[in-house]
């Protein structure tokens, strides 16, 4: 387990001692008050900006007395503003735990102008705020860390004049696409169901309540899911219908309206307030969320300030850890502290509080590999080149494309389906998102092409396409393509050490999964021709990852990834209803070479592909 940020106790009782706590029930403009705490620097010499944050997850701990004393995060972007000093507020959302009226999750924008929704609850929160909290010098900041990051994001839209500064952290930003609960449309089963049994269940009336209503058996994950069975059965199981949310998921099993609603960026226009939007590379909820709320905002306020960060963090490690490692992975520096000393501090007392000091730059990403922060003027960088890495036959990976057409097929079975990590736990961990790969590579429905050793460095940078060719014995598949760094067998072990878990480590990089139905569109699915070649053609999120000299790529593609993916039928239906006698094992096969050859579409940073 990493360590915890070191100060946290201290950052508590200078909180304690240097901040008044206030509680407010702040009216909206249909008349639901929401429940709202603040933090006010007691010295009164000066007046300070707002930073809040706006929650489900809840303001605990409650009364004007209660200080928090664990759990800051929830609270603060970093320990480093308790010092520099900020109001910090935080909010109860609609019909969340202390604030009155209805919860709905990743609530649609109003339809009606004179409703309601997360960008008026903001504005109208705020209004208050600046008249009433105070010693406010009426310059506010949002932030907000996974769902509090999507609550940041709509405080953008139709922002109130005094807000000045957002930071959407990790946000929630698209629940079919890529974020979280679907990729692709392939529906991520354990993300869904683990947290939905205890967050989705209904609160009746404001109080400082939570239950869970699903708890799942002793035992791995894996097994679980798999003795449980259908997505069916688990409703039926542990779930009884009681979960609202869990019954929309499985109704709305295409990109329709009920989704395209509840996205946050075609309302991002018009932006004014500087935007600093910040990610992991190993955030295993909402990496897409992160990159693309950047480049939406990119694209549809140019010339407004909009930066990004990307660290080498799991979802919210920047704010959790020091940011040293993640599992077997070392980064050689606290990065979570720099990154709050360096970037998140400056760019709040800049931004809210007049301070001198430059933008930070467009980008600034961390390579990882290399272990080192690079800023960039644009994010993926502009001189980056393009370049095609292609499958061959005899698990060659190639920078040419093969002349000889050839397969490569596995069968694919829904009753054996490849684990998403060699270690089983009763909880979903992070560290899979940079995991050694070997096990699954020795499986027999695996596949895999490998570069030969690199001569130099290479980095890879921003997106990657996957182009694959397949055809299938069903009518429908998943497709999980991974990139991973090959370290070489005989890796020299670390001083003192006398054997190197890093020898021959085939560390994950990046990952993503297509299900076949959608290869076309997200909202019309279609059923693929047995035997028949098709291509299937997806995005991977953005990497900064630098393959050392001596090192390999390596491509893998598999069908499953469970429970990580629901199982697929591998047969073209609604695989929410799917009963037990609708799985079938079926072969897959990649085309390599000739007239349909499957390859990757990468960018270069540095270096060269031979």
């Amino acid at each position: 387990m990493q360590e915890q940020l070191p100060d946290e106790a201290a950052v508590a009782a200078a909180l304690r001692r240097h901040y008044t706590k206030y509680v407010y029930r702040i009216p909206m403009r249909d008349g639901a008050k929401l429940y709202t705490v603040a933090f006010v620097p007691k010295d009164d010499r000066r007046t300070w900006p707002i930073l809040m944050t706006r929650t489900p997850y809840s303001c605990r701990p409650y009364g004007v007395d209660s200080y928090p004393t664990t759990n800051l995060r929830g609270l603060l972007p970093a320990a480093e503003l308790v010092r520099a000093g900020y109001t910090f507020v935080q909010q109860d959302v609609r019909g969340r735990w202390m604030s009155e009226g209805t919860f709905v999750d990743i609530r649609p924008h109003r339809t009606d102008p004179k409703g309601i929704d997360e960008s008026t609850d903001a504005w109208d929160t705020v209004e208050f705020l600046v008249h009433h909290v105070p010693r406010n010098n009426g310059n506010v900041g949002l932030w907000g860390i996974s769902y509090p990051g999507f609550y940041a994001s709509w405080g953008a839209v139709d922002a109130h004049p005094a807000v000045k500064a957002i930071s959407p952290q990790a946000p929630v930003t698209d629940w079919f696409s890529g974020d979280d609960f679907h990729h692709n449309g392939a529906f991520f089963l354990m993300e869904a169901y683990m947290f939905m049994r205890h967050f989705g269940v209904a609160r009746p009336s404001p109080v400082d309540w939570e239950a869970d209503v699903a708890p799942y058996r002793a035992g791995d994950l894996y097994d679980f899911f798999m003795q449980t069975g259908t997505i069916a059965a688990l409703d039926a199981t542990f779930l009884h219908g009681t979960i609202a949310f869990w019954n929309e998921l499985l109704k709305h099993g295409t990109l329709d309206d009920f989704w395209r609603a509840r996205d946050v960026r075609p309302y991002l226009k018009k932006v004014r307030p500087a935007m600093l939007t910040v990610g992991g590379w190993f955030d295993a909820e909402d990496l897409h969320g992160t990159l693309s709320t950047y480049h939406t905002l990119e694209r549809q306020n140019p010339g407004i300030e909009n930066e990004l960060v990307m660290g080498p963090w799991q979802h919210g490690g920047w704010a959790r850890h020091d940011g040293e490692a993640l599992g077997e992975v070392k980064f050689d520096a606290k990065t979570s502290r720099w990154f709050a000393s360096d970037v998140l501090l400056p760019f709040f007392e800049r931004t809210l509080k007049g301070a001198s000091g430059s933008r930070p730059a467009e980008a600034t990403v961390f390579e990882t590999g290399t272990n080192e922060w690079r800023r960039y003027d644009a994010w993926p960088p502009k001189k980056a080149t393009a370049a095609t890495l292609w499958l061959a036959p005899h698990g060659q990976l190639v920078t040419r494309p093969p002349k000889d057409a050839a397969v490569e097929a596995y069968v694919s079975d829904p009753a054996r389906p490849v684990p998403y990590a060699e270690r089983y736990d009763l909880e979903r961990g992070v560290e899979y998102m940079d995991a050694d790969q070997r096990y699954a590579a020795r499986r027999p429905d695996v596949r895999t092409w490998s570069s030969a050793p690199l001569a130099d460095e290479v980095v890879l940078t921003g997106p990657i396409e996957a182009d694959l060719w397949i055809s299938s014995t069903g009518t429908d598949a998943d497709f999980v393509v991974k990139v991973v760094d090959v370290f070489p067998g005989d890796l020299e072990p670390p001083a003192g050490m006398t054997s190197s878990a890093l020898a021959g480590r085939q560390q994950l990089v990046r990952l993503e999964v297509m299900r076949a139905k959608f290869r076309d569109s997200l909202s019309s699915p279609r059923a693929l021709v047995p035997d028949a070649p098709t291509h299937v053609h997806f995005s991977l999120p953005d990497v900064n990852h630098a393959f050392r000299a001596g090192h390999r790529l390596m491509v893998q593609v598999q069908s499953s990834w469970f429970p990580i993916v629901d199982r697929n039928p591998q047969r073209f239906m609604d695989i929410y209803a799917a009963k037990p006698d609708d799985f079938h094992a079926e072969t897959e096969r990649v085309l390599e070479g000739g007239a349909q050859a499957s390859s990757l579409r990468v960018s270069i940073a540095r270096g060269a592909l031979p």
